[in-house]
């Protein structure tokens, strides 16, 4: 281990030191058989939350609140509305090019209660329809079981803090292999378990908010890690031999940069990554299983110094411990971004006592330099990428990966540079890290829409495709960035010197309220067409009607408007365009 350790600070300091070598080659390929995603989750795009049989769910609960906690006072009601455009959805991911689709199900849409003994068929028939457009169209699906929003009657129930989830989750993954198994290959349990836990149970930053920091976040992580393996093991022993698919957990993973060279910084940075993110990997990559050493040490010192007669985090018997360890085909890793982290007097009475942060004992500040997005918490760091990849390998013995969740938010608008810019750095280092010998598998781009972006509403456009939320149909239109990451698929290649003419995203037409046919030319397209109502012998008879735009197609250099006539133009009809 001392090796090892003493490899990963090399390679780290080396990495470093070069600064991002990446940007120092103009083309990179990606490996053979690598993959290109991009992402949703339910509850963030679906909308329709009380129809066709679908339950509530804890973020229905939440966002229906009054006054309501969501920092825009919105909900996920209707949302980019993919419960209804799934159809020209799918299109939009074919003329990008996506070789997988991760999406996630909402688990009160099939069981509306939480449980199986009622089975929603319009939710099943929604998924199944989906799955089968994805596959028509050779898009390979990537489904979540679970992306945060618990059936509200399993959280009356206690949800993630009651041992009784594991049958839950159980009988639940039941239902969703048999009527789904055949046609997906790749399955994810549980998406970031330590949002579940910390936020929603440690803290009010997600629902159901419970805000028991210190006790009720160790315990949801304990039932996560049991869930998860519960369903890994129901794959594999009942399924994985007549469906052929790969079942694995996807792990938020931030770095934790030590914010000076003394040793308690390096001590801290060490235990905050175990804390966020090795309290859930190490229990199933690692060779020993169980949770890490130095959160072990941290709870079980805290809670006696506490006067508590225990730690406060839970035990893993050993046959618990074997039963996680190895349960997972595949490691997906979400991550965004880096933190600097340091420990020092000033912590004294930081924190609430007990807690998660007391029981960490660490500090995380972000330096001034780094690149700022829309959301607070998020800063572009690609060396930070890159070292976690490294620790990832060299600790748990270079496991398959998949990149199931990265990306950057801005505050709206088609040209997005930061965007293009945060994509290609951050897959600068994802290729270094492969070209290292890291056993990455896939990237998923977060997100393919602007989607609710849980509590801070709609403010966070994280997607690569606009979705125009004042519009009813929910109008997609894609950013710089789409054109951009097409080009990266197409190519298979990251070519820092490829760029796209802005001129060529074009903000979404305006509604042409004068009667000529001239007004085709204003819109600076060539070889407009005018298509006339059944009858019209030539152009001109359509001057006295309104003109709506039909469809545009912005990205062919002869690109062709086609018009139809209509007797009112809608006033969003003329938005969006194809990719």
């Amino acid at each position: 281990m001392t090796v090892n350790l003493f490899v990963i600070l090399c390679s780290l300091v080396l990495w470093v030191d070069n600064g991002v070598h990446s940007l120092q080659k103009p083309v990179r390929k990606f490996p053979e058989g690598f993959k290109f995603g991009a992402a949703t989750a339910a509850y963030q795009v679906e909308g329709a939350w009380n129809e066709d049989g679908k339950g509530p769910s804890i973020w229905d609960d939440l966002t229906h609140t009054d006054p309501s906690p969501i920092s825009d006072g919105s909900t996920g009601d209707v949302a980019a509305d993919t419960y209804h455009l799934w159809k020209s959805d799918v299109e939009l991911m074919k003329q990008l090019g996506l070789d997988f689709y991760r999406f996630s199900i909402s688990w009160s849409r099939i069981l509306p209660t939480g449980f199986p003994d009622q089975i929603n068929q319009k939710g099943v028939d929604y998924y199944d329809n989906l799955i089968t457009e994805l596959l028509k169209n050779k898009i390979e699906p990537m489904v979540t079981l679970y992306h945060w929003d618990l059936p509200s009657n399993l959280q009356k129930l206690g949800g993630f803090a009651n041992p009784l989830i594991v049958e839950w989750f159980e009988q639940y993954a039941r239902v969703v292999f048999d009527k789904f198994g055949d046609k997906v290959k790749y399955w994810i349990t549980i998406n970031e378990p330590k949002q579940i836990c910390y936020e929603g149970y440690g803290s009010t930053a997600k629902a159901p908010r419970l805000n028991m920091t210190g006790i009720a976040e160790y315990i949801c992580a304990k039932n996560v890690l049991l869930s998860h393996a519960k369903v890994y093991h129901l794959y594999d022993e009942n399924y994985r031999y007549k469906q052929n698919g790969q079942i694995g957990i996807s792990v938020s993973c931030t770095w934790y940069e030590p914010a000076s060279d003394t040793i308690e910084d390096h001590q801290a940075a060490e235990d905050a990554r175990q804390f966020d993110w090795g309290q859930y990997i190490h229990p199933i990559f690692s060779k020993t299983g169980d949770f890490p050493l130095s959160l072990k040490n941290n709870v079980r010192l805290r809670s006696k110094e506490q006067g508590f007669l225990r730690s406060r985090l839970p035990v893993l018997s050993s046959e618990e411990i074997v039963y996680i360890r190895g349960s997972s085909d595949f490691l997906g890793i979400n991550s965004y971004t880096t933190k600097l982290t340091y420990r020092d007097a000033s912590l004294e009475g930081m924190y609430p006592v007990p807690s998660y942060m007391d029981d960490m004992s660490a500090v995380m500040v972000k330096d001034a330099s780094w690149p700022q997005a829309q959301s607070s918490w998020l800063q572009s760091v690609p060396w930070g990428f890159y070292k976690i990849l490294t620790q990832v390998r060299y600790l748990y013995d270079n496991p398959a990966v998949w990149i199931t969740e990265n990306g950057w938010s801005t505050s709206g608008g088609l040209i997005d540079n930061d965007r293009v810019k945060y994509y290609r750095t951050y897959l600068g280092a994802l290729l270094d890290a492969v070209e290292e010998g890291s056993n990455i598998k896939g990237y998923t781009a977060w997100s393919l829409f602007d989607n609710f972006e849980w509590m801070s509403g709609y403010a966070d456009k994280f997607g690569i495709f606009e979705v125009d939320f004042k519009d009813p149909k929910r109008t997609r239109t894609p950013r710089k960035s789409a054109h951009v990451y097409k080009e990266i698929i197409r190519s298979r290649s990251l070519d820092m010197n490829y760029d796209v003419d802005d001129k060529t995203v074009v903000a979404p037409t305006q509604v042409v309220e004068k009667d000529y046919v001239e007004d085709a030319k204003a819109l600076a397209m060539p070889h407009a067409i005018v298509t006339c109502p059944s009858g019209a012998s030539n152009a001109l008879t359509c001057m006295p009607a309104r003109i709506a735009l039909k469809r545009i197609v912005q990205v062919q250099p002869d690109a062709v408007i086609a018009y139809k006539t209509t007797q009112q133009a809608t006033p969003n009809a003329l938005k969006g365009s194809s990719i």
